[in-house]
């Protein structure tokens, strides 16, 4: 029997915006507010529309090279096929080790709003669950994702809508410096991340060189709209002192709102993000080592494809037992830092490889992949120390063990 190594294409242009949508709108819009505003104060804002910039880079980047390039792997495929292997396989391994890292904390949050106290076993069990839908094809992974999307936006409407009337802005608002600015940039840009899995979708989109842009550009604009409304709110209700200190900034403006009991509903907002946030991303990264190994960057044994539901099955089962081994030995608590590191650096390569496209393949100017590659360089660098170093030192190790294994 031939091993199939070729997805289907299923997702039109709805499904693809909903699964961008719903990777974005995930535990991000959860947390994120309280650690962006300790580094940027009242200026989180400014931090967010810097970062929307940035992220808007990005997308006319991956959605130019998606468009010519219709086949899983994302990222790591453009830089292979523009600028050569090792940018490629840079470009992959800091999204396979980022976003990893980033499931195993999606999956501790839901866990955390779902069963405070029992959270690893929780959350390993949820990864297992999330896993086996994947592994029943991409439009079961689709049709979750609208349905957990569609529990998300109305949590936070209704947060807004509740908390607004109570805004009495209080405390200094503009305390930090340009660098806390852009720290918070860069933390604030873990929650853009999520338009990339349309990328590494590319294969299973139907008429991909009109649906992968629309859905992309969509998808993007519409969670800047949530996260603007939101970070107003916020900032408004609670102001960005009490912000920087919440571990819960949705459930505390409710309380201050006067609307505790109302608090049940952001947890189960949490917990539905949480859950279509990692759902999104074990699906992305199972499509990203599966073209890894086509290539033989990851054990080939992974490139095979399921021939009745059109999933990489391996490379999916995969991703899950190892975030499930993060879940319960490790405390991934500080791990939006990492990840938007490694995810820096995975758009770094895509602005470079869409700059070196033709004309014939380009849709925006040259410019904007100039912005956006100097953006993500600088939003990297500026990262909390710890963040940069260890970001690093993992990328340096997946290029040496290639440089062993290649020689």
């Amino acid at each position: 029997m031939v091993a199939v190594t070729q997805l289907t294409r299923r997702l039109g242009t709805v499904d693809a915006t909903a699964i961008g949508l719903g990777s974005m709108l995930g535990a991000g819009v959860f947390a994120v507010f309280a650690p962006a505003a300790a580094s940027a104060g009242g200026a989180v804002l400014v931090a967010l529309v810097i970062a929307g910039f940035v992220a808007y880079c990005n997308a006319t980047a991956s959605a130019q090279l998606a468009a010519a390039y219709p086949a899983s792997g994302g990222t790591y495929l453009f830089g292979r096929e523009v600028l050569g292997p090792w940018w490629g396989f840079l470009a992959g391994w800091g999204f396979v080790i980022g976003k990893t890292a980033s499931c195993a904390a999606m999956a501790l949050t839901f866990a955390a709003y779902a069963a405070p106290g029992w959270e690893r076993p929780i959350a390993a069990a949820a990864v297992v669950v999330l896993t086996v839908v994947n592994c029943f094809g991409i439009t079961r992974t689709a049709l979750l994702t609208k349905v957990l999307l569609s529990v998300v936006l109305i949590v936070l409407v209704g947060t807004v809508a509740l908390a607004l009337p109570a805004a009495a802005p209080a405390g200094d608002w503009f305390t930090r410096g340009p660098l806390g600015v852009l720290q918070a940039a860069g933390l604030l840009f873990f929650a853009f991340a999520g338009y990339a899995r349309i990328a590494t979708l590319s294969e299973e989109v139907r008429e991909p060189t009109r649906t992968i842009p629309r859905a992309i550009l969509g998808a993007l604009g519409g969670a800047m709209v949530v996260y603007l409304a939101v970070g107003v709110t916020l900032l408004l209700v609670l102001g960005p002192d009490r912000l920087a200190e919440s571990k819960a900034p949705l459930a505390d403006v409710l309380t201050v709102a006067g609307h505790p009991g109302l608090t049940i509903a952001v947890r189960i907002g949490a917990a539905a993000a949480s859950l279509g946030a990692l759902l999104a991303l074990i699906t992305g990264i199972g499509r990203t080592a599966m073209a890894m190994a086509r290539n033989r960057d990851l054990p080939p044994f992974l490139a095979t494809v399921d021939s009745r539901f059109g999933v990489p099955r391996r490379a999916e089962v995969a991703v899950g037992a190892t975030v499930c081994v993060l879940v319960l030995l490790a405390d991934l608590r500080g791990v939006v830092g990492f990840s938007s590191f490694g995810v820096l650096v995975y758009y770094a390569v895509a602005n470079a490889s869409a700059y070196r496209q033709p004309v014939s393949e380009r849709r925006w100017p040259r410019w904007l992949n100039v912005a956006g590659f100097v953006g993500c360089v600088v939003l990297a660098v500026t990262l909390p120390f710890g963040s940069v170093l260890i970001g690093a030192g993992v990328l340096a190790v997946g290029l040496l063990a290639r440089l062993a294994i290649r020689s």
